[in-house]
């Protein structure tokens, strides 16, 4: 009889181990889009530290070269839309009227008020309902200010968030004489991130650059090809030949809505046939279009459309619809 107890209790041990460890074998990757940039302004330190406490898998770095080599976290080679470049530097822009990172130095660079994202011809913040435009202390940092960040948080809290910075416009940089894939590779190797196995995922939306990082360079990270055409989505077999994954714009997962439910492009499992994940990019709680909710938007490409995980401004919002 107490065999047979005995026998019962494992059995019922096993059964309740058994979900979790389903659930456990497709985790979804959240990534923090510019950080916590739902809440704080795109790419600061304040937004990378919030989004850290929020348990991403991966936070996000857009990277542009200063004048002096120096790797910018920001999202654009200009800085007229988050910075007040305008009224410190006026003199400073372009026959365009942009004013560009990699015409200052690092030094100058940090001199900037970063804000929230506004439209550099009217003023007005982009996002309406997110942190006020030129309120608080923000400024730029670079790549190396970020990681030391990141690596202190992850030492300080036994955590292992990584890190997924994106090579921004390749080829401005070459015509400008810098080979920014060169300089942000050798800081990556710097601070450990050299495999697969290093929490560090490669990103960029030039083929023929992200080839060269593989190819040329020979570069053992996780690639990832960032998709925004519709005539890209019928070149997986070549992004298959040096990338482990794909960055879609996320209309590019979406078909159309029949009877209140979502049809799908073959694009997702067109990539896990060739063993490419794919993190769709941008979901955000404050521009829905499609979708009624955010949970409906993350539902709809996360798990009916399969996706492996995604960008996103709302990082916490994220991770707590995947803990339910």
């Amino acid at each position: 009889m107490m065999k047979i107890k005995l026998l019962l209790a494992l059995l019922l041990i096993c059964a309740c181990k058994e979900p979790k460890e389903k659930k456990d074998m497709t985790p979804k990757t959240v990534i923090a889009h510019r950080g916590a940039s739902g809440y704080l302004p795109e790419h600061t330190l304040a937004s990378k530290a919030m989004a850290f406490a929020m348990n991403p898998d991966y936070l996000e770095q857009d990277l542009v070269l200063s004048k002096d080599n120096v790797p910018i976290v920001i999202h654009d080679i200009y800085l007229g839309d988050v910075t007040d470049v305008a009224q410190k530097f006026p003199e400073r822009k372009r026959k365009d009227n942009r004013f560009y990172v990699i015409d200052f130095t690092f030094e100058e660079l940090q001199t900037l008020q970063v804000s929230e994202r506004f439209n550099p011809k009217t003023g007005e913040q982009v996002y309406k309902n997110r942190f006020p435009k030129g309120k608080s202390n923000f400024k730029l940092h670079s790549l190396q200010e970020e990681i030391e960040l990141i690596q202190g948080l992850n030492s300080a809290t036994e955590k292992n968030i990584g890190i997924y910075p994106e090579i921004k416009n390749p080829a401005f940089h070459l015509s400008e004489g810098k080979d920014i894939s060169k300089i942000v590779l050798n800081i990556l190797s710097e601070y450990g991130y050299k495999t697969k196995k290093d929490k560090c995922i490669l990103q960029c939306f030039d083929a023929k650059e992200l080839e060269k990082i593989r190819k040329t360079y020979n570069s053992e990270l996780f690639l990832v090809q960032l998709m925004e055409f519709p005539e890209e989505t019928k070149q997986l077999k070549y992004f298959a030949t040096y990338a482990d994954g794909i960055g879609p714009w996320y209309k590019q997962v979406l078909n159309n809505k029949v009877d209140d439910k979502w049809t799908f492009t073959s694009l997702v499992s067109d990539a896990h046939k060739l063993n490419l994940v794919v993190h769709p990019y941008t979901f955000r709680a404050d521009s829905l279009d499609e979708f009624s909710s955010f949970d409906e938007m993350m539902q709809t490409i996360l798990f009916d459309a399969n996706a492996d995980g995604g960008f996103t401004d709302f990082p916490d919002k994220m991770v707590a619809f995947l803990s339910k």
